[in-house]
């Protein structure tokens, strides 16, 4: 009813020529959200509109991106590059309490890519404001949700509560992380702009969140951490982030309880944050694709004096065991991103921070059960560092956002079909209240549609109530699309009276505007702007049916664009660009600042290149820098002094258009063709199967705790979980004696989803356990019948199990290891004793470098086989298959066991050069795939291969890891599952090659340190 009372009088007006403001209501609806900052400061505030920093409103749109996750320091600078680059104000990351903390007794953020100061210093000289989410739980799909998997043992307690336990694990890892970031908090000059407190963790109520019962345990929890960030320097926001719009968890504006934050969010993920859908049903209900969620009336609800934030939506969704490769980029491409994002907008979102940004890789054992070693994400930035068309989709709204600055302070005035003369269409109005600009986001009814729907849409406007466009043609939504129409937009000193084609983002050069609008290819627009009489075409490729319309307040254009950039001039000096989508993809807004809020001032307009990452004006002279993927046209509008150009420190030869912008042409990249791998060596890594190894060194802890204070009790002891022992990640060993005539085992192991097991008796296969996707234990009863059994001499069971992590949430406790063992025969035979081997020194962390997550425990990585620098030349070499010309190998072997395969590739890339690399593993035609397999570069475990159950065939190894301008080892460990052996094919293949400012030749170069070799304390763990 209201949507029509309000259409009754936009029609009542607009016959009387008014527009709907008023000066009245404005100053009611401004004076009625008062600015606050819970007492903190005034150098960051926010109200029912937006945040905002040293007296300027800011619309926060950030995205994830985990350090630890790409553990090169020198290429953080790309990312955040490619962040800024896109018109993000700012990104979000989540520290990680396992990365930095191998034992009880250490903490640390200085060893390489541990020392995360340098990112927040990157942040400062890009210009980028920081979420800092430290946990100390953050999930992520991270083993055990970022918990140490130290903690996971049941000797600190259930977790996530105010146990003193629990509370003395945390609390040196959560100062250290509070210190570190205190200095580098906005309130001091720097780039932090606010602190989460735990993460998703909605646990305020007891039940219902309207019977208001509070959780006193909960409470408790969120005050110690508030607290401790608060004694260790943190004089931001605190903040924190609903799982779901259920939990109504620490706000102000819900509750009168303890534990509040100061400013609350909630997290969405409206297509699934997992490419298996079926996942996802019991939280936004069967899978719809495209099917949008409503906001606005929950943040009304919740936390109406507060901005509508998210400090998580959706950027794309992880990849499940099992999943397709490549991940699921066809329910979260570029179509999810302009959808989705600007349907936020429509909602009153002004703080946004997707999930993920740049999703990188799960090196090591970082993954928990539910992904494997891919966290690509389906992001806008892929896992190998490449761009494409999320990432430019993503950048037209990320730099609109960055450029509108009344979007930061709106009402939501309507939605409905009212607004379009298309009943298939809506729309949603949000007013400035102080500016009167206006802000249209349109959509289909039915988000789920993809059908071609032309409308024109009633707005109002300065001039009165109107309806665009008015000079002929429609506005269009072409499959999943939205578009947001402005009206009365300041650029600069002018005005634009409205839009249908979209904001692209404006500059002020000589205190003349440069305002640049798109349009998907081949379609039209119109817009007015006010003070305008006439105009001229400047530039016309692709642009047809331009109209000049002189009205009373201002000039009205029509146009249709198809493929390419146009240029038109109005005599208020006001220059408009118009670009088609695939031109506005490549059209970029390099700040001159490194304020994240980069005045209008303080911009140049870019059109052409791949990337630009930067611009730096230094007297007449215009320092670009950025990707170049091919020979391109650079086209550059920018003040008038601005007379030369270098790219990437190189002099453009220039010419000035006649609409006074420079083209230039950068050079192409160099061409980039990865050698052959050379000799393979191999050695057997598995003698541990063997009855009369020596299992009595430094690698083998005796397994026979009695007692566990894990909740899960085991039914036969001793306890035979890893982590009693010590050992916490990836492969471990265990063997057990006993003597007699036993006739077989009953076995239960537990590794988390798509993890395996295999076991031999005295050195002969018995069994293995292969895995699934979902499962994770596996049970099986193994006969003697086809092994030896030993008379005189005790007899060893080897039993070799995987661990895909730790689970997440309440689940970090499950424990991994074998959770039953008995012996089968006549009379009731038992074991004597068991030992177990993992990583080697345990918890003592042999490779802080590399770090807690990198090594597991097969033989070759205790001895460090894995590592450059081990000396392999007593080795046998393999014979390998290579196809022609190219230069991958097929590595086999025959048996039951552990093959470790070497080899050492001199690279000598092209300096000045962006070169991504990737690594494919295969099976040949054939070939068994009941094996599994780690490859290892530099010592860094960078893949898991697991062909009978994941699809995942492509594994980006980034620069600094590999040394693009000398040797590397390359190692491949298979373990076969079956006495047929292994077959594994391995290949290498370039991504992307950039002629660049990042030159990542040099940076692998300087990252030497990265890189430790192998030393001979290694031979102890034997």
């Amino acid at each position: 009813m209201a949507g029509l009372t309000r259409l009754c009088t936009w029609f009542f007006l607009a016959l009387l020529g008014f527009s709907l403001s008023s000066s009245a209501s404005t100053q009611e609806e401004t004076t009625q959200w008062p600015l606050h900052n819970d007492g903190l400061n005034k150098v960051v505030q926010w109200d029912h509109y937006s945040f905002q920093i040293n007296d300027q409103r800011i619309f926060v749109f950030s995205g994830e991106f985990h350090y630890w996750r790409i553990p090169v320091p020198s290429l953080w600078r790309d990312i955040l590059e490619k962040i800024k680059a896109a018109g993000f104000t700012a990104f979000a990351f989540y520290s990680n309490w396992a990365y930095h903390a191998p034992n009880n007794h250490t903490v640390d953020f200085s060893t390489g890519a541990h020392d995360i100061r340098g990112l927040f210093e990157l942040a400062k000289d890009i210009g980028l404001y920081i979420i800092v989410r430290p946990g100390p739980y953050i999930n992520a799909e991270v083993t055990a949700g970022g918990f140490p998997l130290w903690l996971t043992t049941g000797d600190y307690g259930s977790l996530r509560n105010n146990d003193t336990r629990y509370t003395k694990a945390w609390t040196p890892y959560f100062s250290e992380m509070t210190q570190i970031t205190s200095k580098y908090q906005v309130t001091d000059g720097e780039n932090a702009l606010c602190y989460q407190i735990e993460n998703e963790y909605g646990d305020q109520w007891v039940g219902d969140p309207s019977a208001r019962d509070p959780n006193e345990t909960a409470i408790s929890y969120m005050e110690l951490l508030e607290a401790s960030a608060r004694k260790n320097g943190i004089t931001v926001p605190l903040t924190a982030n609903d799982p779901n719009m259920d939990t109504h968890s620490w706000g102000s504006d819900w509750s009168n309880e303890g534990g509040n934050v100061d400013v609350t969010g909630v997290d969405s993920y409206p297509s699934c944050w997992t490419c298996d859908l079926s996942q996802c049903t019991s939280t936004n209900g069967v899978y719809v694709p495209f099917q949008v969620m409503e906001y606005y009336e929950y943040f009304q609800e919740n936390q109406p004096t507060m901005p509508e934030f998210m400090p998580e939506f959706q950027g794309g969704s992880y990849n499940p065991w099992g999943g397709p490769e490549g991940g699921c980029a066809d329910n979260t491409g570029a179509e999810f991103a302009n959808l989705f994002y600007r349907w936020n907008i429509g909602q009153r979102v002004t703080a946004m921070s997707l999930y993920m940004l740049f999703g990188g890789t799960n090196w090591g054992g970082i993954a928990a059960p539910v992904t494997a070693s891919s966290y690509d994400y389906s992001a806008p930035i892929s896992e190998d560092r490449s761009i494409g068309s999320k990432y430019y989709e993503t950048k037209l709204l990320a730099l609109f956002t960055r450029a509108a600055k009344d979007l930061t302070m709106t009402e939501l005035k309507g939605n409905g079909t009212q607004y379009t003369t298309n009943s298939a269409v809506r729309a949603y109005e949000l007013r400035n209240p102080e500016t009167n600009a206006g802000f249209y986001p349109t959509f289909h009814v039915n988000t789920s549609l993809s059908t071609n729907e032309a409308f024109r849409l009633h707005v109002d406007t300065s001039a009165g109530a109107l309806t665009v466009p008015r000079h002929g043609g429609t506005i269009r939504l072409n499959g999943h699309q939205s578009k947001i129409v402005v009206t009365d937009f300041t650029f600069g000193s002018k005005k634009l009276l409205y839009s249908t084609a979209e904001v692209l983002t404006y500059a002020v050069f000589d205190k003349t505007p440069t305002l640049v609008l798109w349009v998907p290819t081949g379609e039209s627009g119109e817009f007015a702007v006010k003070g305008a009489k006439k105009g001229s075409i400047k530039k016309s490729q692709g642009c047809s049916h331009v109209e000049f319309y002189h009205e009373d307040n201002g000039l009205t254009v029509t146009f249709t664009q198809s493929h390419g950039m146009s240029v038109v001039e109005l005599d208020n000096e006001v220059r408009v660009v118009l670009l088609d989508r695939t031109h506005a993809y490549r059209f970029w807004a390099p700040a001159l600042t490194n304020d994240p809020l980069v005045p209008e001032t303080e911009s140049v307009l870019i059109q052409g290149p791949h990337l630009v990452r930067g611009a730096k004006l230094s007297g007449s002279t215009l320092a670009v820098t950025g990707d170049a993927i091919n020979a391109t046209v650079l086209e550059v509008f920018a003040p008038k002094n601005v007379k030369t150009i270098t790219w990437n420190g190189k002099m453009l030869h220039t010419q000035r258009t006649e609409y006074g912008s420079l083209k230039g042409m950068p050079a192409a990249p160099a061409s980039v063709k990865l050698p052959s791998f050379g000799t393979w060596k191999t050695k057997d890594s598995l003698p541990e199967r063997f009855a009369d190894y020596d299992d009595s060194g430094p690698a083998w802890v005796d397994a026979d705790h009695m007692t566990t204070l894990n909740p899960r009790t085991p039914t036969t002891l001793p306890v035979l979980y890893a982590d009693e022992y010590g050992f916490h990640n990836g492969v471990r060993l265990w063997r057990g004696y006993f003597t007699g005539g036993a006739t077989g085992v009953s076995l239960n192991v537990q590794g988390g989803s798509a993890f395996g097991w295999s076991a031999w008796l005295n050195g002969q296969l018995i069994g293995s356990y292969f895995g699934t996707a979902a499962a994770e234990q596996g049970n099986l009863t193994l006969s003697f019948a086809n092994a030896t059994l030993q008379h005189k001499e005790p007899n060893v069971l080897l039993v070799v199990h995987d661990d895909t992590g730790h689970d997440e949430t309440t689940g970090a406790l499950n424990p991994r290891g074998i959770l039953d063992a008995k012996l089968l025969g006549s009379p009731d035979p038992k074991f004597t004793h068991w030992k177990i081997a993992g990583t080697a020194g345990g918890e003592s962390n042999l490779d802080p470098v590399r770090g807690v997550y990198n090594e597991d425990g097969l033989y070759g990585e205790r001895v460090g086989w894995h590592l450059p620098g081990f000396d392999d030349c007593r080795w046998p070499s393999t014979s390998t298959e290579r196809k022609s010309e190219s230069p991958s190998a097929v590595l086999s072997f025959k048996g039951a066991t552990v093959q470790f395969f070497r080899t050492t590739i001199p690279l000598n890339l092209p300096s000045g050069h962006d070169i991504s690399i990737s690594f494919v593993l295969s099976t040949p035609a054939g070939s068994t795939k009941a094996y599994r397999a780690q490859l290892f570069v530099n010592g860094y475990q960078y893949g898991r291969y697991n062909p009978y159950i994941g699809n995942q065939v492509v594994y980006p190894v980034p620069a600094g890891i590999l040394n693009y301008s000398g040797e590397n080892t390359v190692a491949v460990a298979v373990w076969a599952q079956t006495v047929e052996g292994g077959s594994i094919g391995v290949d290498w293949r370039v991504n992307y090659v950039a002629d660049s400012s990042l030159d990542v030749v040099q940076l692998a170069a300087e990252e030497e340190a990265l890189r430790p070799v192998w030393s001979k304390e290694r031979e102890a763990y034997a």
